[in-house]
């Protein structure tokens, strides 16, 4: 079973995900795995396979479809939004089968669009019939235990608590924890619904005053997150004295960073992993409001895809600076699809585990005189 945002979240140093290429020097030989996540804006699917220090990427891909676009005003998904989902899973059902991938070794799970919609259910049955990809739908507490997972390597040892941030398109989730004895510990978590896409869609951008329409966007994100948290004081005191950090997994984080670095193509390898203050942020925020649309649209690190959501990401990210204030935020480019490959990678190990241990126990049985079955 998946780790829950309640269970201790250990540093294990042999289940940390490595980014890079399949090089073939090492674990060429070892099985593919598979993770496909169709969030509310994104459809992303990572091939890896399991090597000394977590995995090894041996293809990715990753398309904006904005499968929740309108989803907050009818509830129901739109007939365009399913048809770019639908086609950008067939693409990821096309590079499984080209692969070799098992279709066992494929984790695929959708979240909060099809969480929140009335067909749904509906549209994960088309995908099954139409690709042969099984979508399952995870609840927020799962999605925000396996974003945690993907990101533990991030985490400085030496913090006493860290906050993770996984902005999603339609939800964004809040995961606290703090250091034990068995390394960094849960202590709470929420989700709010609230995403890039959903909270775009509440506050259209106007023509005119840019900084009214981002504090009502921090506004209406706020109010989400007071109804949320960690009841427990000695976290709150953890965050006044400084001793955290965060962890901000999301491409709207993801973007800020590029904004801060003067990218003028995106670098993974520069991003994910990068320390920015808060300062940072808000810096970042300011410039991409004073681009305007146009101007956004224009960054390489955002595109047009994205011109129209990055802001809101940044007013999320604002809003839980407001709420939960911390002077450093570590970016990743990683959550979700490495958490659910490192759970089944992990699964896999332990099976021969529990099957020797078994033996054992009806050897040891047997020895002792118990009937044999």
């Amino acid at each position: 079973m998946p780790e829950t945002p309640g269970a201790p979240a250990r540093r294990d140093a042999r289940s940390q995900p490595t980014k890079s290429r399949d090089s073939g020097a090492s674990g060429r030989d070892a099985p593919l795995y598979g993770a496909l996540d169709l969030g509310t804006n994104n459809c992303r699917l990572l091939i890896a396979r399991p090597s000394r220090d977590g995995f090894r990427v041996v293809d990715s891909f990753s398309r904006i479809v904005r499968l929740g676009e309108g989803l907050s005003h009818t509830g129901r998904l739109d007939d365009h939004a399913m048809d770019r989902a639908y086609e950008a899973l067939a693409l990821c059902a096309e590079r499984v089968a080209r692969k070799g991938l098992e279709p066992s070794r494929l984790t695929a799970v959708a979240t909060q669009a099809c969480r929140a919609a009335a067909n749904g259910e509906a549209f994960v049955e088309r995908v099954r019939r139409g690709t042969g990809l099984k979508l399952r739908i995870i609840d927020p507490a799962e999605e925000a235990s396996l974003s945690v997972a993907g990101c533990l390597n991030l985490f400085d040892p030496r913090a006493e608590a860290v906050l993770v941030i996984d902005v999603g398109g339609g939800s964004t989730e809040l995961s606290w924890l703090t250091r034990g004895a068995r390394g960094f510990e849960s202590k709470s978590w929420m989700s709010a619904p609230l995403g890039v896409v959903t909270l775009a869609e509440r506050h259209p951008e106007p023509a005119g005053d840019t900084e009214a329409w981002f504090e009502a966007m921090v506004a209406d994100v706020g109010e989400h997150l007071a109804a949320g948290g960690p009841n427990d004081a000695s976290v709150r005191s953890l965050f006044d004295s400084g001793r955290v950090h965060m962890v901000g997994t999301s491409g709207a984080i993801t973007s800020l960073a590029g904004i801060h670095l003067g990218l003028h193509r995106y670098q993974r390898d520069l991003v994910d992993g990068l320390w920015m203050t808060r300062g940072d942020c808000e810096a970042a925020a300011a410039r991409l409001k004073s681009l305007g649309p146009a101007g956004r649209a224009a960054e390489s690190c955002i595109g047009p895809d994205r011109a129209d959501l990055v802001l809101a990401g940044a007013a999320i990210l604002e809003a839980v600076q407001r709420a939960w204030p911390c002077e450093r935020v570590r970016v990743a480019d990683r959550g979700l699809r490495e958490g659910l490959l490192l759970q089944r990678m992990r699964e896999d190990r332990q099976k021969p585990r529990r099957r020797r241990r078994r033996g054992r126990s009806s050897g040891a049985d047997q020895a002792a005189g118990a009937p044999s079955t």
